[in-house]
């Protein structure tokens, strides 16, 4: 049964508790709060909430369908990969203890992940058949071409030469769809390639975080021009990675398992005076998000787009300025230059008016627009490579915080989803909303 609920009205605000990371209203308005149907690039978009359902809505906030189940991310299939079908999904099916060191950070609490179609039934699992018995899946996973599946996940064990006793180590498995592990990777056998110096990778050794590197992202490098060049770093079928806790991004080898392309740990410290000039050498990313490289066929594409999130992060920890304030960077990852960039600088607002210092994401769209969720709060919006706001939505949803007992909106990531990747009929509306200065200065000037 398809599910079609009505918008939020601008008019109505939802009683948020404040996120401890920073300081926010406790009322605001939820839903679509601003859309220039003509800037905008219009099309669905793909989230789980905080609520532990995953919803698709449309660009005026429309609940179009909702799987009852929550993914760590949602991921969307392609329909050329599930013959033809449109709408089926990728999502946590089913939890586990936890134990001691789970957290909603990391995958211990996962038992099962699986393919849903539009209708909500299960169509594909996996977690019985994982090494342990559970799938304990986190951050990401991706259907491949093959019919495979890439699942990113954690791994307990002891690793010598560490302080903790046990490690929550990142692994990634590529699953048969009859539940057989093909290929595995795992982080703590590649230390020595990630860019640490040696003095770095005491600090790493030394920790007492058992989540040392927090691999937050896994994606697919796909076909692109430094490949065709004749660079086979950037082999399509190689894996981009990043680690929110140590500030690095890498590419893995498909063949060979090894770091092939890394960018950070150590970067240059952010200059005022010349961040916001482009093009510019890399500066320190800092707890980034949703490293991957932009498809072909979108504007960039071959470019690295990454969130930066600049929160607390790195062996030893990156410095970060006193004016808090997260940025989308695109970084062409042959010159190691910043090309484009989106800060609130870019819509003529304060650093600190975007900002997440956990989660979130940005992605590319085929007009050029950028669609960024700033997860710690909920927030998605579209921007023009100018940095104009075309579309704004927060996520009405609410559900526990991570790391305590208040209630908030957030959102791990927000993806776009082609009008043609649902089922014929599902409704859509593309009616614009004007954002309440735009809607009082308009009536001032028409007295």
């Amino acid at each position: 049964m398809r599910v079609f609920k009505a918008a939020l009205p601008l008019a109505i605000a939802s009683v948020f508790a404040s996120l401890a990371a920073q300081a926010a209203p406790s009322v605001y308005p939820t839903g679509v709060t601003r859309y220039d149907p003509a800037k905008a690039y219009n099309q669905y978009v793909i989230f789980s909430g905080a609520d532990k359902q995953t919803h698709l809505i449309d660009m005026n906030g429309n609940e179009v369908k909702t799987w009852p189940k929550a993914g760590f991310p949602s991921a969307i299939i392609d329909p050329k990969l599930v013959g033809g079908e449109r709408g089926h999904v990728l999502l946590q099916l089913a939890d586990k203890d936890a134990g001691k060191l789970g957290s909603a950070g990391n995958g211990l609490g996962n038992q099962a992940v699986g393919e849903l179609d539009w209708d909500g039934k299960v169509v594909w699992q996996w977690g019985d058949k994982a090494p342990g018995g559970a799938a304990q899946q986190h951050h990401d996973q991706r259907r491949l071409s093959n019919g495979n599946t890439l699942v990113l996940a954690n791994r307990v064990h002891k690793v010598d030469g560490f302080k903790v006793p046990e490690l929550i180590d990142d692994v990634v498995y590529e699953v048969s769809p009859q539940g057989g592990v093909k290929w595995t990777w795992l982080a703590s056998e590649h230390l020595n390639e990630f860019g640490f110096t040696p003095a770095q990778l005491k600090l790493v050794r030394a920790t007492k975080d058992a989540d040392y590197l927090h691999i937050n992202n896994l994606s697919v490098v796909g076909p692109n021009q430094w490949f065709d060049a004749g660079d086979k770093r950037f082999a399509p079928d190689n894996l981009l990675l990043d680690s929110r806790n140590a500030n690095f991004i890498a590419i893995i080898d498909k063949a060979s398992g090894k770091v092939v392309w890394h960018l950070g740990p150590n970067l240059p410290t952010i200059n005022p005076k010349t961040a916001q000039q482009l093009p510019r050498p890399v500066d320190q990313f800092v707890g980034q998000h949703d490293a991957h490289i932009i498809p072909a066929g979108l504007p960039g594409a071959g470019h690295l787009l990454v969130f930066d999130n600049q929160g607390t992060a790195g062996y030893p920890s990156a410095p970060l300025g006193m004016i808090a304030g997260s940025r989308v960077l695109e970084i062409d990852p042959i010159t190691r230059q910043v090309v484009w960039q989106y800060s609130a600088a870019n819509s003529k607002q304060p650093n600190w008016a975007f900002y997440s210092s956990f989660i979130s994401s940005a992605r590319r769209l085929p007009n050029g627009n950028t669609l960024i969720d700033e997860g710690m709060n909920g927030r998605f919006f579209q921007v023009t490579d100018k940095g104009e706001i075309v579309w704004e939505y927060v996520s009405p949803y609410l559900g526990k915080a991570p790391g305590g007992e208040g209630i908030s909106n957030w959102v791990y990531r927000a993806l776009p989803v082609s009008y043609d990747w649902v089922p014929a009929g599902t409704p859509r509306s593309e009616t614009a909303v004007i954002a309440p200065d735009a809607a009082i200065k308009n009536a001032n000037v028409s007295r």
